[in-house]
């Protein structure tokens, strides 16, 4: 599937300790996940290794999992090993080898006001095979991106640390609005102006060969990815920065990509029209993308213990 097909979904999902068939994970209308938006949830990568299929970075994922599941008071009964060893197992009863996987907790069906306790706690792990988030050119070409009208929330609105179903609405309002412009996704400013985050990707600039990316200031995700650039920058020793970032930086940029769990490392090509640097991937953009391509994909060192093999 692409990221604007139809979804096709492999066999299984676990949840709650059983594996389900893919059709019969459903939810109630009434359920509060549903109602209000009372859903958290992780996106990881599965991929094929020359040492057989491995997750990349399982259970830092997990552990934000739990992180956004407790700020919201939906904890799961399950601790983040038995998560990591259930994702595992799922993917290996779905034969697959490569694949992004979605654990999600969720509030069921029960109450129908704003006091959840009465609506239970319902823990899924569904997975499909999945290519490249805004195609596989991307990687290579850039994306064409705007700055979006619709601004990211200020700290202490709602919490942006955490990775909340509800936080993605405004993420989609971003999307539409960029793609209604023929641009193929947005980056998104703070309610005091300064850069924030991508609809669904941190942002970092390469200017005069040194990387900079916006300060986590509570209106953006904390996210794996972004982590994972900082210590592949520090490991290839450029110069690393995490600071203010205006709206005029972008322009003046040499390089500008995304980095997510989806996007993976994504060079921006043009922002608003302009075009950025020579308008393709820069050469600190492939560096770092092709480190973090070889550390996902074990086929290079991964120093940090970040693969779980399936094997």
């Amino acid at each position: 599937m692409g990221s604007t097909g139809k979804l096709t979904g492999s066999p299984w999902i676990w949840k709650d300790g059983d594996h389900i068939r893919w059709e019969d994970a459903t939810v109630h209308v009434m359920s509060l996940a549903v109602q209000f938006a009372a859903s958290v949830f992780e996106g990881i990568r599965c991929y094929e290794t020359p040492s057989g299929p491995a997750v990349f970075r399982l259970h830092d994922h997990l552990k934000r999992l739990m992180t956004s599941s407790r700020t919201y008071r939906m904890q799961p009964d399950y601790t983040i090993d038995e998560l990591a060893d259930a994702t595992v197992a799922t993917i290996r009863k779905n034969g697959v080898t490569a694949c992004y996987v979605r654990p999600t907790v969720l509030r069921g069906y029960g109450a129908s006001s704003m006091h959840p306790e009465k609506s239970p706690i319902e823990t899924y792990i569904p997975m499909w095979p999945w290519g490249a988030y805004l195609g596989e050119e991307a990687l290579t070409r850039g994306v064409d991106v705007c700055v979006s009208s619709w601004h990211r929330p200020a700290p202490n609105t709602i919490p942006s640390g955490a990775k909340a179903s509800g936080n993605y609405l405004l993420s989609a309002l971003m999307v539409m609005e960029a793609s209604s412009h023929g641009y193929a996704e947005a980056i998104g400013l703070g309610p005091g102006g300064l850069v924030s985050e991508g609809s669904g990707q941190n942002l970092f600039l390469v200017v005069d060969g040194d990387v900079l990316t916006p300060i986590l200031d509570g209106t953006s995700l904390s996210g794996i990815t972004r982590h994972t650039v900082l210590k592949i920058a520090a490991e290839l020793d450029l110069t690393m920065r995490e600071q203010l970032v205006t709206r005029e930086m972008l322009y003046g940029a040499d390089e500008l990509f995304f980095t997510g769990t989806a996007s993976e490392v994504t060079p921006i090509r043009s922002v608003d029209g302009l075009t950025v640097g020579e308008g393709r991937r820069g050469p600190v953009t492939e560096r770092i993308q092709r480190r973090y391509l070889e550390l996902a994909q074990g086929e290079g060192p991964d120093p940090w213990g970040w693969l779980t093999y399936l094997g």
